[in-house]
């Protein structure tokens, strides 16, 4: 989720589900050490709890890395093995891993000796021809026996070459029942589910299987879905009642974090971006959007041009 799920996304995303995890972008681990920190993992208490997505294969640099991350008071560690593009593998993260399980759980042991929190590791059902459940259950066992507190699985496997990532997002089929198939085999450990959750059913019918759901992009395309996260998987039915009843109420509950990041110096631009698709479905959806982008965009921009893009859907 590079360039999704920044700081700004999360901190409006906490407005709408205060029970839901959330994941920062992956960072790199060499970006936290040699660059802006404030840049790659700022200090935003609206998003917690989160977990600090890091991309590496070198275990000092990610204990390092890691150590930035709990000081900067992150919830959880989590070691990206899934990404399949080529940036990505091209300085030996993500997906190609899974062909490295002893060097990922020396990563894994590094990080654990490091913090005190959480670290867990994102991967997929396996890579290439590498797609066995026996190649999985064979990395997941090394993984967590390096101290790894919980395996989050993309249910499909990853082309390392000649499939785009958004291709590898759909070609390879979903597969939720080899994730299963680790969980029943396993009961101690701790497995949650990814890929092609797009709707609360679908995430409580894994639940009967899993111990938790990861919903990316869907999150993300559809924002105002996780309003529904609190009472549906949380049973927290008291705590929805709490939050913002409707998008508008949202946006404007998000006005203070713009304010106080439009002082820093911060682009409208920048934040109001994420906000393109929420009121998907709804009128006046089309003109948000193509007010806001245009609006946001101008010099000097403020809550003024969010407040003239809600008129179109404030009725």
């Amino acid at each position: 989720m590079l360039d999704w799920t920044d700081r700004h996304y999360r901190a409006f995303a906490r407005l709408l589900t205060k029970r839901t995890t959330l994941y920062t972008e992956m960072v790199v681990d060499q970006a936290l050490l040699r660059g802006d920190r404030d840049r790659f993992l700022p200090r935003n208490p609206e998003d917690r709890p989160a977990v600090v997505q890091l991309g590496g294969s070198e275990p000092e640099a990610l204990a390092e890395a890691a150590r930035i991350a709990e000081e900067r008071g992150y919830d959880q560690i989590g070691l990206n093995a899934g990404c399949p593009s080529d940036r990505v593998q091209s300085g030996k993260m993500g997906a190609c891993l899974m062909a490295e399980p002893d060097l990922v759980a020396r990563c894994v042991e590094a990080m654990v000796r490091a913090v005190k929190i959480p670290v867990s590791v994102k991967t997929r059902i396996g890579i290439d021809e590498s797609d066995s459940y026996e190649f999985l259950e064979a990395f997941a066992t090394r993984v967590m026996a390096a101290g790894c507190d919980h395996l989050v699985v993309h249910a499909r496997k990853a082309w390392l070459k000649g499939l785009s990532p958004r291709e590898n997002r759909t070609v390879p089929p979903l597969l939720p029942e080899r994730v299963y198939a680790l969980k029943e085999a396993h009961p101690d450990w701790t497995v949650v589910l990814n890929g092609g959750v797009d709707s609360w059913e679908k995430a409580l019918a894994h639940l009967e299987r899993v111990d938790g759901v990861m919903i990316g992009r869907a999150a993300y395309e559809n924002l105002w879905m996780l309003r529904g996260a609190d009472a549906a998987v949380f049973g927290d039915a008291e705590g929805a009642a709490s939050l913002p009843a409707t998008q508008v109420d949202a946006v404007r509950a998000w006005y203070p974090y713009v304010e106080r990041e439009l002082a820093r110096g911060e682009r409208l631009k920048w934040m109001t971006r994420h906000l393109l698709g929420l009121f998907r479905g709804c009128d006046g959806a089309r003109r948000w959007r193509q007010e806001l982008a245009e609006g946001s965009a101008r010099p000097g921009a403020g809550l003024e041009v969010v407040e003239a893009a809600l008129r179109h859907v404030a009725s």
